[in-house]
């Protein structure tokens, strides 16, 4: 009996501390901090805001928005590929801005329900890198 608890607990918890499920659903904000087309520190801004569905383990959909300082707003929509429960390569189109950008990040988990997030996109149509910084929280289903 005692061994059957101590599997159930490991199961248990292993359940728990994964990062995401299927039909999970992610609600994250980013600011670029590094970009290189900024002349000069703080001249412009970037913010994104995205809502992620996960329609497997390791995949998800997203739509949302970037919001800049110079130039015009972009409706986003994208695609998440997680290697593990922290590392993950991002695809997304920027309409409005009309881009395409390539990328990849890194998720921490501060808790159960809520991640800091590191990513770095190529925009493929202007030819800037950029490095951003945002929390995600993750609404489990």
């Amino acid at each position: 009996m005692k061994n059957f608890l101590i599997v159930m607990l490991v199961f248990g918890l292993g359940h728990l501390a994964r990062a995401q499920s299927t039909s999970d659903i992610m609600l994250s904000g980013a600011l670029d901090f590094i970009k290189t087309d900024n002349t000069g520190l703080f001249e412009k801004s970037q913010v994104g805001v995205e809502a992620n569905f996960f329609v497997a383990r390791h995949f998800a959909v997203g739509v949302g928005g970037e919001i800049w300082t110079d130039q015009k707003n972009s409706f986003m929509m994208g695609a998440r590929w997680y290697a593990n429960d922290n590392i993950f390569l991002r695809f997304r189109g920027l309409i409005g801005a009309n881009d395409v950008t390539l990328g990849g990040g890194y998720a921490k988990a501060l808790s159960q329900y809520l991640r800091l997030e590191g990513m770095g996109d190529f925009y493929l149509n202007s030819t800037e890198f950029g490095v951003r910084i945002g929390l995600s929280y993750v609404i489990k289903r």
